[in-house]
C-alpha cells in the first residue's frame, strides 16, 4: 500500500469513555512527530461537534491538511456530531480493514474511535491504517484489488459532489437550536441591548443565562407565552423540535410594559 502523505495537523476530543483511548493516541501522534491540538474531555456530542466544526472550517481557511480524530464509549456518538459539518467525513472504525474502506472509498477525514471495545495497540493500528492509507486505494471492500477506472472516476466526482449536499437548502434559524456551548449570542441581531450563553446542555435541553438590556420577551411552542426575567437569570430551556423565540420589544417598551403588569 502506498503511503498517503501525513496531514500537518489533528484536532483530537473526546467524552469520559473515549478520553484514556484519545490520550493514547495523541501520544502515539505525537511521537511521530504529528502535530495535534488536544480540546480535552467534554460531553460526546460537544467534542464530535468541536471536532467537525474544527475540521469543517479548515477547508476553506487552510493551506494545510487539517484531520480529526473522536472518541467516546462506542465511537458513533461522537461520529454522528462531527458530520453535521459541511465538508467533513467522519468514520468509526473498530478494525484496520473499517479504517482503509473509510479513507479509500469516502475520503474520511475524521476518524472516531470506541474507548469501550477498542483496546490502544489496536486503536493504533487503526489510526495508522487510516493515516497511511490514501484515497481511492485498495481496499477489502474491493478484495483488495484496484478500483476499475469507473469506479475510479466516480470516486473523484465525489469529492465535488458530496460537499455540496445540503448547501442552499432551508436552515433552522430557532434561537434555542442556534445556542452554541460557551458562545456569546449576537446581542444586536437576537437580544437588543444584552447577550445569551448556554452552560450546561444535552442534547434536548440547556440552563441558558440572559444577560437583557430588556425585560419581557416571548417564547413559543405552538402557543405564545409572556415570560418575565432580569439581568443575569439563569432557567432552564426543553427544546422538542418546535420552539422558537422571538426577540421583539426594545428596552424602553419592555419596562412599560412591566411597569403595566406590576401595577395591575
Amino acid at each position: 500500500m502506498a503511503e498517503a502523505t501525513r496531514p500537518i495537523k489533528i484536532i483530537a476530543g473526546a467524552d469520559d469513555f473515549g478520553t484514556p483511548l484519545k490520550d493514547a493516541l495523541v501520544s502515539h501522534l505525537r511521537s511521530l512527530n504529528i502535530q495535534v491540538e488536544d480540546l480535552g474531555t467534554s460531553s460526546y456530542y460537544s467534542a464530535g461537534a468541536d471536532v467537525g466544526r474544527r475540521v469543517s472550517q479548515s477547508l476553506s481557511s487552510s493551506s494545510t491538511e487539517i484531520r480529526g480524530l473522536v472518541a467516546c464509549g462506542t465511537g458513533a456518538g461522537v461520529s454522528i456530531f462531527a458530520n453535521k459539518f459541511p465538508g467533513v467525513f467522519a468514520a468509526t472504525c473498530l478494525t484496520t480493514s473499517d479504517a482503509v474502506n473509510a479513507r479509500s472509498i469516502n475520503n474520511s477525514n475524521v476518524l472516531a474511535v470506541s474507548g469501550k471495545y477498542t483496546s490502544p495497540e489496536t486503536a493504533i493500528e487503526i489510526l495508522n491504517t487510516w493515516l497511511n492509507t490514501p484515497f481511492k486505494s485498495a481496499c477489502p471492500a474491493n478484495d483488495n484489488k484496484p478500483w476499475p477506472e469507473e469506479i475510479q472516476n466516480f470516486l473523484e466526482k465525489s469529492l465535488v459532489e458530496m460537499p455540496e449536499i445540503g448547501k442552499g437548502e432551508a436552515v433552522d434559524t430557532c434561537a434555542v437550536c442556534c445556542l452554541v456551548k460557551s458562545r456569546e449570542l449576537n446581542p444586536i441581531d437576537l437580544i437588543p441591548g444584552g447577550s445569551m450563553k448556554i452552560l450546561r446542555e444535552n442534547p434536548t435541553s440547556a440552563f441558558v443565562r440572559f444577560r437583557l438590556g430588556a425585560w419581557n420577551r416571548r417564547i413559543t411552542t405552538r402557543d405564545v407565552h409572556r415570560v418575565k426575567y432580569y439581568e443575569d437569570t439563569e432557567f432552564f430551556i426543553k427544546w422538542d423540535g418546535h420552539w422558537d423565540m422571538f426577540f421583539d420589544e426594545d428596552l424602553e417598551t419592555a419596562k412599560i410594559a412591566l411597569h403595566k403588569e406590576l401595577a395591575k
